[in-house]
C-alpha cells in the first residue's frame, strides 16, 4: 500500500485497463458532439468518435473546472491519502490552474495532507508516458517528493513529434490558417508539429505524402534521442483512428532504435476534437523537445 495517490486525467491517453491496473485515478474532461456530453459516466467509442468526425461532425471540449478536481481530490484525501497530480500541459488547457485552484481550497479542510499539482507541460500519451514513469518510480518504493524531483528534471526531455492527415482540422483549432489549410490539402501537404518548453502546440516544418510524414517522425526522434536513446525502455505511439499507420511508424522505430516495448493506443475524443482523424503522435525521451 502507498501512502499516496497519482491522479492525473483522461488526456493522457492511455488504456482504461492500464490505469485501473497500476491503480492511476482519473477525471475526464468533457467532450461535446452532436448535443450529446460524453465524460467519464458516458465515455465514447473512438471509431465512432472519428466515423462521426469524418461525416463533419464538429467536437468541443471543456477543460476541468475546480469543482471536478475539488470533487477527485477529496475522495483520497479522506481516505489519509497524499496526492500527486499529472496535469494537462497548461500551454494547451486551464485543467492545470483548476487543480491548483482545488488543491488550496482543500489544503484549508485537510492541512496534514500533501496536494502536489504537476504541470505535465505534455499531451496525449506524452503525457502518458511521464505517467508512465512517475508508476514505474512508485512501484519502486520512491516517495512523493522523489517522484516530483524526477518530473521536474525529465519533462521537458519527454519529446511529442507529430503529423496530421487532414489541415482543416488544425485551421478549426486556430492551428494554421484556412488559406494553408486549402492549398496544403489540394497539394497533399502533411504538417510537421511538436509540444515546445511552454507546453505549446508548434508546427516545425512540412513534407508531401502521408508515408514521408510518418518516416519524418521517426528521423525527427533521430534528431532529438542523442544520450538518451539507452533510456528509452519504452515508446508510445498514439493515432487517431489509423491502427496500421502507427503500426508502420512503430516498425520503424523498432528497426532503427532496437526498441522492441512500444505502446500503441488511440487518442481519445478529447484530444481527436482538436487532432482530428488520421493524427500519429510518437514520444520518447531525448535531450531536447
Amino acid at each position: 500500500m502507498y501512502n499516496f495517490v497519482i491522479l492525473t486525467d483522461n488526456t493522457v491517453d492511455m488504456p482504461v485497463e492500464w490505469l485501473n491496473e497500476h491503480e492511476v485515478g482519473y477525471e475526464c474532461l468533457p467532450c461535446s458532439m452532436n448535443g450529446v456530453v460524453y465524460d467519464k459516466k458516458n465515455p465514447i467509442d473512438t471509431k465512432l468518435f472519428y466515423r462521426q468526425m469524418r461525416e463533419g461532425a464538429m467536437p468541443t471540449t471543456s477543460q476541468m473546472n475546480p469543482a471536478m478536481a475539488e470533487a477527485m481530490f477529496e475522495t483520497y484525501l479522506q481516505e489519509g491519502k497524499d496526492i500527486l497530480y499529472l496535469a494537462f500541459s497548461s500551454g494547451l488547457s486551464g485543467t492545470c490552474n483548476s487543480a491548483r485552484i482545488a488543491a488550496e481550497e482543500l489544503k484549508e479542510k485537510y492541512p496534514e495532507r500533501q496536494i502536489k499539482i504537476m504541470d505535465s507541460l505534455a499531451a496525449s500519451m506524452g503525457e502518458g508516458l511521464l505517467l508512465y514513469y512517475a508508476v514505474k518510480l512508485r512501484d519502486k518504493g520512491k516517495n512523493l517528493d522523489e517522484i516530483c524531483d524526477w518530473l521536474l528534471e525529465n519533462r521537458l526531455h519527454l519529446c511529442h513529434v507529430f503529423t496530421v492527415d487532414d489541415l482543416n482540422h488544425l485551421h478549426r483549432g486556430g492551428r494554421v490558417s484556412k488559406a494553408t489549410a486549402v492549398l496544403g490539402t489540394l497539394a497533399n501537404i502533411k504538417p510537421m508539429l511538436h509540444v515546445d518548453n511552454e507546453g505549446k502546440l508548434i508546427s516545425i516544418g512540412k513534407v508531401r505524402g502521408r508515408k514521408k510524414s510518418l518516416a519524418t517522425l521517426v528521423s525527427m526522434m533521430e534528431e532529438r534521442i542523442g544520450k538518451y536513446c539507452d533510456k528509452n525502455e519504452t515508446v508510445f505511439v498514439s493515432h487517431g483512428d489509423c491502427e496500421a499507420d502507427a503500426e508502420y511508424v512503430a516498425g520503424l522505430v523498432k528497426e532503427k532504435f532496437g526498441i522492441e516495448n512500444i505502446m500503441i493506443h488511440p487518442i481519445s475524443a478529447t484530444i481527436g476534437a482538436h487532432s482530428g482523424p488520421g493524427t500519429v503522435a510518437l514520444f520518447f525521451l531525448g535531450e531536447y523537445r
